[in-house]
Protein backbone atom coordinates (compact mmCIF):
# COMPACT_ATOMS: atom_id res chain seq x y z
CA UNK A 1 0.00 0.00 0.00
CA UNK A 2 3.07 2.06 0.59
CA UNK A 3 2.96 5.14 -1.91
CA UNK A 4 6.41 4.14 -3.07
CA UNK A 5 4.92 1.45 -5.20
CA UNK A 6 2.36 3.13 -6.74
CA UNK A 7 2.84 4.33 -10.64
CA UNK A 8 2.19 8.25 -10.68
CA UNK A 9 -1.02 9.31 -12.98
CA UNK A 10 -1.94 12.69 -14.08
CA UNK A 11 -4.57 14.32 -12.39
CA UNK A 12 -6.10 16.38 -15.12
CA UNK A 13 -9.96 15.87 -14.60
CA UNK A 14 -11.90 15.18 -17.44
CA UNK A 15 -14.78 16.70 -18.68
CA UNK A 16 -17.30 13.60 -19.51
CA UNK A 17 -20.13 12.77 -17.53
CA UNK A 18 -20.21 9.54 -15.00
CA UNK A 19 -22.92 7.43 -15.96
CA UNK A 20 -25.09 10.36 -16.47
CA UNK A 21 -25.21 11.46 -12.64
CA UNK A 22 -24.95 15.10 -12.14
CA UNK A 23 -21.78 16.36 -10.98
CA UNK A 24 -20.30 19.26 -8.67
CA UNK A 25 -16.84 20.63 -9.16
CA UNK A 26 -14.63 22.00 -6.50
CA UNK A 27 -11.17 22.78 -6.52
CA UNK A 28 -8.86 22.71 -3.60
CA UNK A 29 -6.85 25.22 -1.62
CA UNK A 30 -3.59 23.38 -3.57
CA UNK A 31 -5.39 23.16 -7.10
CA UNK A 32 -6.51 19.50 -6.34
CA UNK A 33 -9.57 19.25 -8.09
CA UNK A 34 -12.40 16.77 -6.93
CA UNK A 35 -15.63 15.67 -8.66
CA UNK A 36 -18.61 14.74 -6.33
CA UNK A 37 -21.44 13.40 -8.30
CA UNK A 38 -24.18 13.96 -5.42
CA UNK A 39 -23.42 17.04 -2.73
CA UNK A 40 -22.79 14.75 0.22
CA UNK A 41 -21.76 16.66 2.97
CA UNK A 42 -20.95 19.87 1.11
CA UNK A 43 -17.64 21.26 -0.16
CA UNK A 44 -14.59 21.14 1.86
CA UNK A 45 -12.89 23.35 3.91
CA UNK A 46 -9.80 24.31 4.23
CA UNK A 47 -8.17 23.50 7.43
CA UNK A 48 -6.23 25.95 8.67
CA UNK A 49 -3.70 23.30 10.40
CA UNK A 50 -3.26 21.93 7.38
CA UNK A 51 -3.85 18.04 7.99
CA UNK A 52 -6.94 17.31 7.23
CA UNK A 53 -10.04 19.49 5.44
CA UNK A 54 -13.71 18.63 5.77
CA UNK A 55 -17.09 19.47 4.98
CA UNK A 56 -18.54 22.12 7.43
CA UNK A 57 -19.87 21.54 10.63
CA UNK A 58 -17.20 18.57 10.42
CA UNK A 59 -13.75 18.31 12.73
CA UNK A 60 -11.24 16.01 14.11
CA UNK A 61 -8.71 15.02 16.73
CA UNK A 62 -5.63 13.79 16.55
CA UNK A 63 -5.87 10.46 18.28
CA UNK A 64 -2.16 9.18 18.32
CA UNK A 65 0.52 10.06 16.17
CA UNK A 66 4.31 8.46 14.96
CA UNK A 67 7.11 8.95 18.04
CA UNK A 68 4.46 9.52 20.42
CA UNK A 69 5.43 7.57 23.78
CA UNK A 70 3.09 5.03 24.97
CA UNK A 71 2.15 3.25 28.23
CA UNK A 72 4.12 0.74 27.81
CA UNK A 73 7.31 2.57 26.97
CA UNK A 74 7.77 2.38 23.82
CA UNK A 75 7.11 4.97 20.89
CA UNK A 76 4.16 4.65 18.59
CA UNK A 77 5.19 3.39 15.10
CA UNK A 78 4.78 5.21 12.31
CA UNK A 79 3.17 3.83 8.76
CA UNK A 80 -0.10 3.43 10.13
CA UNK A 81 -1.96 1.19 7.70
CA UNK A 82 -5.37 -0.67 7.89
CA UNK A 83 -7.46 -0.48 11.36
CA UNK A 84 -10.40 -1.77 13.21
CA UNK A 85 -12.48 -0.40 15.91
CA UNK A 86 -14.21 -2.70 18.96
CA UNK A 87 -16.56 -2.24 21.41
CA UNK A 88 -14.69 -1.64 25.06
CA UNK A 89 -17.43 -0.79 27.01
CA UNK A 90 -18.13 2.56 29.13
CA UNK A 91 -18.63 4.50 26.20
CA UNK A 92 -14.78 3.69 24.82
CA UNK A 93 -13.54 1.77 21.64
CA UNK A 94 -10.24 0.06 21.00
CA UNK A 95 -8.30 0.53 17.81
CA UNK A 96 -6.02 -2.24 16.70
CA UNK A 97 -3.51 -0.32 13.67
CA UNK A 98 -1.11 -2.03 11.45
CA UNK A 99 2.05 -0.67 10.90
CA UNK A 100 3.66 -1.22 7.17
CA UNK A 101 6.97 -1.31 8.50
CA UNK A 102 9.85 -3.26 6.64
CA UNK A 103 12.42 -5.81 9.22
CA UNK A 104 15.13 -3.29 9.98
CA UNK A 105 13.50 0.14 9.20
CA UNK A 106 13.90 0.77 13.51
CA UNK A 107 13.83 4.54 12.90
CA UNK A 108 9.87 3.81 12.63
CA UNK A 109 9.56 1.28 14.71
CA UNK A 110 8.09 1.22 18.68
CA UNK A 111 11.71 -0.02 19.69
CA UNK A 112 13.55 3.94 19.03
CA UNK A 113 15.48 4.53 16.41
CA UNK A 114 18.34 2.49 17.28
CA UNK A 115 16.37 -0.23 18.96
CA UNK A 116 17.37 1.07 22.32
CA UNK A 117 13.60 0.03 23.69
CA UNK A 118 14.08 -3.76 22.41
CA UNK A 119 14.60 -4.79 25.87
CA UNK A 120 11.18 -3.44 27.40
CA UNK A 121 9.71 -6.77 25.09
CA UNK A 122 9.93 -10.26 25.94
CA UNK A 123 11.27 -12.73 23.75
CA UNK A 124 9.12 -15.26 23.73
CA UNK A 125 6.30 -12.27 21.77
CA UNK A 126 8.24 -11.07 19.09
CA UNK A 127 7.99 -13.48 16.04
CA UNK A 128 11.51 -12.69 14.26
CA UNK A 129 14.11 -10.91 14.50
CA UNK A 130 17.54 -9.53 12.68
CA UNK A 131 20.31 -10.59 15.44
CA UNK A 132 18.94 -9.06 18.35
CA UNK A 133 16.57 -6.61 17.28
CA UNK A 134 12.85 -7.09 16.53
CA UNK A 135 11.64 -6.97 13.26
CA UNK A 136 9.62 -3.74 13.13
CA UNK A 137 5.92 -4.69 11.73
CA UNK A 138 3.53 -5.50 13.77
CA UNK A 139 0.35 -3.60 15.17
CA UNK A 140 -0.31 -1.28 18.26
CA UNK A 141 -3.32 -1.25 20.08
CA UNK A 142 -5.37 2.27 21.25
CA UNK A 143 -8.42 2.97 23.93
CA UNK A 144 -10.22 6.16 22.44
CA UNK A 145 -13.09 7.51 25.03
CA UNK A 146 -15.92 8.78 22.61
CA UNK A 147 -17.30 11.19 24.87
CA UNK A 148 -14.63 12.98 26.25
CA UNK A 149 -12.77 12.39 23.01
CA UNK A 150 -9.18 11.47 24.43
CA UNK A 151 -6.96 8.83 24.31
CA UNK A 152 -6.92 6.80 27.35
CA UNK A 153 -4.29 3.96 27.02
CA UNK A 154 -2.36 2.88 24.01
CA UNK A 155 0.53 0.26 23.80
CA UNK A 156 1.93 -2.57 21.48
CA UNK A 157 0.27 -5.42 20.59
CA UNK A 158 2.16 -7.46 18.19
CA UNK A 159 5.82 -7.59 17.59
CA UNK A 160 8.70 -9.09 15.02
CA UNK A 161 6.26 -9.66 12.07
CA UNK A 162 6.64 -7.25 9.04
CA UNK A 163 4.44 -5.00 6.73
CA UNK A 164 1.75 -5.51 8.32
CA UNK A 165 -0.32 -3.68 5.87
CA UNK A 166 -4.10 -4.26 6.18
CA UNK A 167 -6.45 -6.90 7.98
CA UNK A 168 -9.81 -7.15 9.47
CA UNK A 169 -12.33 -8.10 12.36
CA UNK A 170 -14.00 -10.91 13.42
CA UNK A 171 -17.20 -10.74 15.12
CA UNK A 172 -15.04 -12.81 17.73
CA UNK A 173 -13.65 -9.44 18.73
CA UNK A 174 -10.41 -9.97 17.30
CA UNK A 175 -8.40 -7.71 14.63
CA UNK A 176 -6.70 -10.08 11.81
CA UNK A 177 -3.30 -8.46 11.23
CA UNK A 178 -1.49 -9.60 7.34
CA UNK A 179 1.74 -9.24 6.18
CA UNK A 180 2.33 -8.49 2.63
CA UNK A 181 4.92 -10.24 1.61
CA UNK A 182 6.40 -13.41 0.71
CA UNK A 183 10.00 -13.20 1.75
CA UNK A 184 11.66 -16.29 2.91
CA UNK A 185 13.28 -17.87 6.10
CA UNK A 186 17.17 -16.70 5.95
CA UNK A 187 16.60 -13.43 4.06
CA UNK A 188 16.98 -11.41 6.99
CA UNK A 189 15.15 -13.35 10.25
CA UNK A 190 14.57 -17.13 10.64
CA UNK A 191 10.79 -17.31 9.79
CA UNK A 192 8.85 -17.27 6.63
CA UNK A 193 6.81 -14.08 6.22
CA UNK A 194 3.36 -13.66 4.61
CA UNK A 195 0.83 -14.93 7.33
CA UNK A 196 -2.10 -13.54 9.09
CA UNK A 197 -1.58 -13.15 12.71
CA UNK A 198 -4.94 -12.96 15.56
CA UNK A 199 -4.52 -9.98 17.82
CA UNK A 200 -7.74 -10.05 20.72
CA UNK A 201 -8.71 -6.22 20.61
CA UNK A 202 -8.73 -6.52 24.31
CA UNK A 203 -5.14 -7.40 25.13
CA UNK A 204 -3.28 -5.70 27.42
CA UNK A 205 0.16 -6.23 26.20
CA UNK A 206 1.99 -8.20 23.36
CA UNK A 207 -0.05 -10.58 21.91
CA UNK A 208 1.83 -14.67 21.28
CA UNK A 209 2.39 -13.92 17.41
CA UNK A 210 1.12 -17.58 15.88
CA UNK A 211 1.04 -17.52 12.12
CA UNK A 212 -2.70 -18.91 10.74
CA UNK A 213 -0.79 -20.89 8.41
CA UNK A 214 -3.50 -22.63 7.14
CA UNK A 215 -4.79 -19.08 5.84
CA UNK A 216 -1.87 -19.26 3.02
CA UNK A 217 1.11 -17.69 2.75
CA UNK A 218 1.54 -14.80 0.33
CA UNK A 219 0.87 -11.10 -0.26
CA UNK A 220 -1.60 -10.26 2.21
CA UNK A 221 -3.70 -7.09 1.99
CA UNK A 222 -6.56 -7.34 3.41
CA UNK A 223 -9.81 -9.91 5.35
CA UNK A 224 -13.78 -9.60 6.44
CA UNK A 225 -15.29 -12.50 8.11
CA UNK A 226 -19.28 -13.26 7.06
CA UNK A 227 -20.87 -13.02 10.67
CA UNK A 228 -23.25 -15.46 10.01
CA UNK A 229 -20.97 -18.32 8.43
CA UNK A 230 -17.62 -17.29 9.98
CA UNK A 231 -15.99 -17.72 6.61
CA UNK A 232 -12.90 -15.12 6.32
CA UNK A 233 -12.16 -14.00 3.28
CA UNK A 234 -8.63 -12.81 1.90
CA UNK A 235 -7.22 -10.57 -0.86
CA UNK A 236 -3.80 -10.63 -2.50
CA UNK A 237 -2.04 -7.39 -3.34
CA UNK A 238 -0.58 -7.69 -6.84
CA UNK A 239 -1.64 -7.09 -10.31
CA UNK A 240 -2.50 -10.94 -10.63
CA UNK A 241 -3.66 -12.15 -6.86
CA UNK A 242 -6.82 -14.44 -6.24
CA UNK A 243 -9.70 -13.35 -3.76
CA UNK A 244 -9.86 -16.07 -1.09
CA UNK A 245 -12.08 -17.80 1.01
CA UNK A 246 -11.10 -19.58 4.21
CA UNK A 247 -13.28 -21.97 5.59
CA UNK A 248 -12.28 -22.75 9.14
CA UNK A 249 -12.56 -25.77 10.80
CA UNK A 250 -13.66 -24.16 14.01
CA UNK A 251 -14.77 -20.31 13.63
CA UNK A 252 -13.91 -19.22 17.31
CA UNK A 253 -10.88 -20.73 16.64
CA UNK A 254 -8.60 -19.88 13.72
CA UNK A 255 -5.66 -21.77 14.50
CA UNK A 256 -7.71 -25.11 14.64
CA UNK A 257 -7.36 -24.93 10.27
CA UNK A 258 -9.92 -24.76 7.50
CA UNK A 259 -9.70 -25.12 3.74
CA UNK A 260 -8.14 -22.22 1.08
CA UNK A 261 -10.64 -21.66 -1.52
CA UNK A 262 -9.92 -18.86 -4.47
CA UNK A 263 -12.83 -17.22 -6.60
CA UNK A 264 -13.35 -17.86 -10.03
CA UNK A 265 -16.85 -17.40 -12.15
CA UNK A 266 -18.88 -19.60 -14.80
CA UNK A 267 -16.96 -19.84 -17.56
CA UNK A 268 -14.38 -18.45 -16.27
CA UNK A 269 -13.43 -14.36 -17.25
CA UNK A 270 -10.57 -11.48 -16.43
CA UNK A 271 -12.28 -8.88 -14.35
CA UNK A 272 -9.80 -6.46 -14.57
CA UNK A 273 -11.09 -4.66 -17.56
CA UNK A 274 -7.29 -4.31 -18.65
CA UNK A 275 -7.50 -5.19 -22.55
CA UNK A 276 -11.22 -5.37 -22.66
CA UNK A 277 -14.43 -4.26 -21.49
CA UNK A 278 -15.36 -8.20 -20.01
CA UNK A 279 -17.69 -6.59 -17.89
CA UNK A 280 -19.08 -2.95 -17.56
CA UNK A 281 -20.45 -1.47 -13.84
CA UNK A 282 -23.51 -2.74 -12.62
CA UNK A 283 -22.84 -6.22 -14.25
CA UNK A 284 -23.36 -9.52 -11.95
CA UNK A 285 -21.54 -12.59 -12.66
CA UNK A 286 -22.14 -16.31 -10.69
CA UNK A 287 -18.80 -17.18 -8.93
CA UNK A 288 -17.13 -20.75 -7.99
CA UNK A 289 -14.82 -21.81 -5.18
CA UNK A 290 -11.86 -23.63 -6.06
CA UNK A 291 -9.53 -25.06 -3.46
CA UNK A 292 -6.09 -24.24 -3.54
CA UNK A 293 -3.32 -26.81 -1.68
CA UNK A 294 0.18 -26.04 -0.46
CA UNK A 295 -0.89 -22.98 1.01
CA UNK A 296 2.27 -22.56 2.51
CA UNK A 297 3.47 -21.45 -0.82
CA UNK A 298 6.80 -22.35 -1.00
CA UNK A 299 7.58 -21.35 -4.48
CA UNK A 300 5.42 -18.13 -4.09
CA UNK A 301 3.14 -19.73 -6.99
CA UNK A 302 -0.18 -20.19 -5.10
CA UNK A 303 -1.83 -17.21 -7.52
CA UNK A 304 -0.27 -18.97 -10.28
CA UNK A 305 -1.33 -22.51 -9.37
CA UNK A 306 -4.80 -21.03 -8.69
CA UNK A 307 -5.44 -19.66 -11.95
CA UNK A 308 -4.18 -22.56 -13.47
CA UNK A 309 -7.18 -24.64 -11.82
CA UNK A 310 -9.90 -21.46 -12.88
CA UNK A 311 -9.44 -19.12 -10.04
CA UNK A 312 -9.64 -15.33 -11.90
CA UNK A 313 -6.70 -12.81 -11.96
CA UNK A 314 -8.00 -9.48 -9.88
CA UNK A 315 -6.01 -5.88 -10.08
CA UNK A 316 -4.25 -5.58 -6.79
CA UNK A 317 -6.85 -6.72 -4.26
CA UNK A 318 -6.86 -4.07 -1.41
CA UNK A 319 -9.34 -3.36 1.01
CA UNK A 320 -12.33 -5.29 2.21
CA UNK A 321 -15.56 -4.95 4.48
CA UNK A 322 -18.54 -7.02 5.28
CA UNK A 323 -21.68 -5.22 5.86
CA UNK A 324 -25.28 -6.05 5.71
CA UNK A 325 -25.09 -9.60 3.63
CA UNK A 326 -22.41 -8.67 1.54
CA UNK A 327 -18.99 -8.25 1.30
CA UNK A 328 -17.06 -5.20 -0.82
CA UNK A 329 -14.00 -5.22 -1.94
CA UNK A 330 -11.51 -2.70 -3.81
CA UNK A 331 -9.17 -3.89 -6.72
CA UNK A 332 -6.89 -0.82 -6.78
CA UNK A 333 -5.98 -1.34 -10.32
CA UNK A 334 -8.68 -2.24 -11.78
CA UNK A 335 -10.48 -1.00 -15.25
CA UNK A 336 -9.46 0.09 -18.55
CA UNK A 337 -7.61 3.72 -17.17
CA UNK A 338 -6.68 1.21 -14.21
CA UNK A 339 -8.09 4.10 -11.45
CA UNK A 340 -9.74 0.93 -9.60
CA UNK A 341 -12.39 -1.30 -9.33
CA UNK A 342 -15.24 -1.60 -6.23
CA UNK A 343 -16.67 -4.84 -6.03
CA UNK A 344 -19.99 -6.13 -4.32
CA UNK A 345 -20.22 -9.71 -2.94
CA UNK A 346 -23.72 -11.61 -2.33
CA UNK A 347 -22.59 -14.80 -0.58
CA UNK A 348 -24.62 -18.24 -1.34
CA UNK A 349 -26.97 -18.91 1.36
CA UNK A 350 -25.59 -22.41 1.30
CA UNK A 351 -22.24 -20.38 1.25
CA UNK A 352 -19.16 -23.09 1.87
CA UNK A 353 -21.49 -25.91 2.03
CA UNK A 354 -22.11 -28.65 -0.27
CA UNK A 355 -25.32 -27.19 -1.98
CA UNK A 356 -23.15 -24.33 -2.65
CA UNK A 357 -23.63 -25.02 -6.63
CA UNK A 358 -27.10 -24.67 -6.78
CA UNK A 359 -27.64 -21.19 -5.25
CA UNK A 360 -24.24 -19.61 -5.95
CA UNK A 361 -22.54 -16.76 -5.06
CA UNK A 362 -22.65 -13.44 -7.19
CA UNK A 363 -20.26 -10.99 -8.21
CA UNK A 364 -20.74 -7.29 -8.98
CA UNK A 365 -19.14 -4.71 -11.01
CA UNK A 366 -20.19 -2.38 -8.27
CA UNK A 367 -18.07 0.85 -9.21
CA UNK A 368 -15.61 1.66 -12.33
CA UNK A 369 -14.86 5.10 -12.00
CA UNK A 370 -13.37 6.74 -15.23
CA UNK A 371 -12.26 10.17 -14.02
CA UNK A 372 -9.48 10.77 -11.75
CA UNK A 373 -11.17 13.19 -9.77
CA UNK A 374 -14.44 11.12 -8.75
CA UNK A 375 -12.12 8.29 -7.74
CA UNK A 376 -8.36 7.21 -8.04
CA UNK A 377 -6.73 4.32 -6.47
CA UNK A 378 -9.57 3.24 -3.78
CA UNK A 379 -7.80 1.16 -1.56
CA UNK A 380 -8.75 0.41 2.47
CA UNK A 381 -12.89 0.85 2.70
CA UNK A 382 -15.62 0.53 5.63
CA UNK A 383 -19.62 0.42 5.29
CA UNK A 384 -20.89 3.20 7.48
CA UNK A 385 -24.10 2.74 9.77
CA UNK A 386 -25.74 4.97 6.59
CA UNK A 387 -24.52 1.53 4.34
CA UNK A 388 -22.15 4.06 2.57
CA UNK A 389 -18.44 3.55 1.72
CA UNK A 390 -16.13 5.26 2.84
CA UNK A 391 -13.05 4.80 0.66
CA UNK A 392 -9.30 5.95 1.02
CA UNK A 393 -7.10 6.72 -1.89
CA UNK A 394 -3.82 5.71 -2.58
CA UNK A 395 -2.59 7.85 -5.72
CA UNK A 396 0.45 8.74 -7.23
CA UNK A 397 0.26 12.26 -7.65
CA UNK A 398 -1.82 15.35 -5.59
CA UNK A 399 -3.73 15.31 -2.38
CA UNK A 400 -5.34 11.72 -1.27
CA UNK A 401 -8.96 11.87 -0.26
CA UNK A 402 -11.33 10.03 1.83
CA UNK A 403 -14.58 9.58 -0.79
CA UNK A 404 -18.04 8.14 0.15
CA UNK A 405 -20.15 6.15 -2.14
CA UNK A 406 -23.95 5.71 -1.99
CA UNK A 407 -25.54 2.44 -2.29
CA UNK A 408 -26.78 3.36 -5.77
CA UNK A 409 -22.80 4.08 -6.73
CA UNK A 410 -22.67 7.62 -6.61
CA UNK A 411 -19.30 8.76 -5.40
CA UNK A 412 -18.61 12.43 -3.16
CA UNK A 413 -15.48 13.62 -1.50
CA UNK A 414 -15.87 13.52 2.35
CA UNK A 415 -12.76 14.50 3.66
CA UNK A 416 -8.62 15.57 1.82
CA UNK A 417 -5.07 14.96 3.09
CA UNK A 418 -3.79 18.48 3.65
CA UNK A 419 -0.54 17.86 4.70
CA UNK A 420 2.20 18.66 2.25
CA UNK A 421 4.36 16.28 0.28
CA UNK A 422 7.47 15.40 2.39
CA UNK A 423 9.55 17.18 -0.47
CA UNK A 424 9.30 19.34 -3.13
CA UNK A 425 10.59 16.15 -5.17
CA UNK A 426 7.27 14.45 -4.32
CA UNK A 427 4.18 14.90 -5.98
CA UNK A 428 1.71 13.53 -3.78
CA UNK A 429 0.92 13.35 -0.02
CA UNK A 430 0.34 10.56 1.85
CA UNK A 431 -2.37 8.06 1.41
CA UNK A 432 -5.20 7.22 3.33
CA UNK A 433 -6.22 3.88 5.26
CA UNK A 434 -7.53 2.32 8.42
CA UNK A 435 -11.15 4.02 8.08
CA UNK A 436 -13.60 2.73 10.67
CA UNK A 437 -16.10 3.87 12.53
CA UNK A 438 -17.21 3.33 16.08
CA UNK A 439 -19.58 0.68 16.87
CA UNK A 440 -22.16 3.32 18.26
CA UNK A 441 -21.72 5.57 14.60
CA UNK A 442 -20.33 8.76 15.96
CA UNK A 443 -17.00 8.69 15.17
CA UNK A 444 -15.13 7.57 11.98
CA UNK A 445 -11.16 6.81 12.34
CA UNK A 446 -8.73 7.01 9.79
CA UNK A 447 -4.86 6.76 9.32
CA UNK A 448 -2.71 9.27 7.69
CA UNK A 449 0.35 6.44 6.51
CA UNK A 450 3.33 8.40 7.03
CA UNK A 451 4.87 9.47 8.88
CA UNK A 452 2.24 8.70 11.09
CA UNK A 453 -1.40 10.11 12.69
CA UNK A 454 -4.82 8.41 13.30
CA UNK A 455 -7.52 10.90 13.58
CA UNK A 456 -11.03 10.82 14.86
CA UNK A 457 -14.09 12.62 13.02
CA UNK A 458 -17.19 13.87 14.44
CA UNK A 459 -20.14 15.62 12.94
CA UNK A 460 -23.38 15.65 11.50
CA UNK A 461 -23.59 12.55 10.26
CA UNK A 462 -27.66 12.81 9.47
CA UNK A 463 -26.55 16.14 7.09
CA UNK A 464 -26.17 14.12 3.85
CA UNK A 465 -27.46 15.02 0.59
CA UNK A 466 -28.46 12.75 -2.32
Amino acid sequence: MSVSRRRFLSLAATSAAFGGLSQAFAQGPAGVAYRNQVPGYGELVPDPARIFDLPKGFSYRVVSEFGQPMDDGLVTPGRMDGMGAFDAGDGRVALVRNHEIYPADLERSAFGRDGALTAKVERDRVFDRIGDKPFAGGTTTLVWDLRAQRLVSHHLSLAGTMINCAGGVTPEGSWLSCEETTQRAGTQGAQDHGWVFEVPADARGLVAPQPIKAMGRFRHEATATDPRTGVVYLTEDIGDGLIYRYLPNDRRKLLAGGRLQALGFKGGGDPRNWTEAWWRQGDWRETVWIDVDEVENPNDDLRLRGQAKGAAPFARGEGLFFGKGELYATCTNGGPKKLGQILRYVPSRYEGQPREADAPGRLQLFLEPQDEAVMNMADNLAVAPSGHLFVCEDKGMGQNQLKGVTPKGQVYTFGRNAMPPPAAAMPVNTELAGVCFSPDGSTLFVNLYSPGKTLAITGPWNRFRA
